[in-house]
């Protein structure tokens, strides 16, 4: 049996990521500090016989008992409202956390997925954004811990690669979404959710013109397990191509969530990108891969959630106990 290890299991795509290795038949290691992720994302993991939970901060000397052979490094906040809050720990987890996960795959001769984001472009001057295109980043903005600790850890990886031989894969993820974001995450897709569901006005910063292009959460996964078992060592874009403008995405969300909310508009952030949109034509053509979920089935089954499983209190009421579970 093939063992995994993946930081930043409880997070959003961690969580999803353990569940995909673990159904084709890998065991699997989860690591995370729950300085972002979710424990509440594990739970349904807590007794299954191929999966292990380790809490640990990956910014420490990072150790695995036998033998291992891959490594995926998910661990990182990546929202605004999270890397903005905690820009140290950011810029930490993309650096002093990288280097010690390079270190481990380096002795246990394992095969390293890094994620990297579609953060690394900053505010795009080429649209859509391709692999080749080397970013428009303000290093000194405060979305700079984000985008520079990503890219710092392209950077690393790629090092490694060429000076040890290291096997590597970096996958730029865009705009991802589904089940198990948090509502409070600050993102497009759970704060208007999150907002249609408290009856509030949704909230859009700028005008509302600048693009996002939002992919499932399965087909991103998809991808991501594809880059990590194929050939390719350089960064490859994962992402869906459908762009949309904020403006247009609150629109479906109140006509999705069948609310009669106005939309309220905002100053835009510091160095908010006006366009997010990937060129997605090296993963179709390494990876036989593109996006299946349509942006209005995604949709139904992430409100869905939304409605169901936001009530946290609630969870935290029924599953009190499980903290002590995932740490024994």
């Amino acid at each position: 049996m093939k063992k995994v290890l993946i930081t930043g299991a409880a997070g959003f795509l961690g969580s999803h990521l353990c569940d995909r290795f673990i159904n084709e038949g890998f065991f699997v290691i989860g690591m995370d500090n729950f300085i972002t992720g979710d424990e509440k994302n594990l739970y349904h993991l807590h007794n299954h016989p191929n999966f292990q939970f380790i809490e640990h901060d990956v910014t420490e000397f990072v150790s695995i008992d036998g033998e291992l052979d891959y490594i995926l490094h998910f661990a990182s906040p990546a929202s605004p409202i999270d890397y903005l809050k905690i820009p140290i720990q950011t810029l930490k987890v993309g650096s002093l956390g990288t280097h010690n996960l390079l270190g481990l795959a380096k002795a246990k001769k394992a095969r390293i997925l890094i994620a990297s984001t579609s953060e690394v472009y900053g505010d795009p001057l080429v649209h859509p954004q391709t692999e080749n295109y080397y970013g428009n980043v303000n290093t000194i903005g405060p979305r700079g811990v984000y985008d520079e600790a990503k890219r710092f850890q392209e950077s690393i990886t790629m090092a490694y690669h060429r000076f040890h031989g290291l096997e590597t894969r970096i996958v730029r993820i865009f705009n991802t979404y589904g089940p198990r974001m948090r509502l409070n995450d600050g993102r497009v897709i759970p704060a208007f959710m999150g907002q249609a569901l408290r009856g509030e006005d949704l909230t859009i910063f700028g005008d509302g013109s600048q693009t996002r292009s939002f992919c499932y959460v399965d087909d991103q996964v998809e991808g991501i397990y594809r880059l990590l078992l194929s050939d390719y060592s350089y960064p490859v874009n994962i992402g869906n191509p459908h762009e949309i403008s904020i403006k247009e995405f609150a629109e479906e969300i109140i006509k999705l969530t069948n609310t009669h909310q106005k939309v309220v508009y905002k100053a835009l952030p510091v160095d908010d990108p006006l366009q997010r949109q990937p060129d997605i034509s090296l993963a179709k053509k390494i990876l036989n891969w593109e996006p299946k979920v349509g942006r209005e089935e995604g949709m139904k089954i992430t409100f869905n959630y939304f409605k169901t499983f936001s009530q946290e209190d609630l969870f935290k009421s029924e599953h009190k106990d499980f903290t002590n579970h995932i740490k024994n």
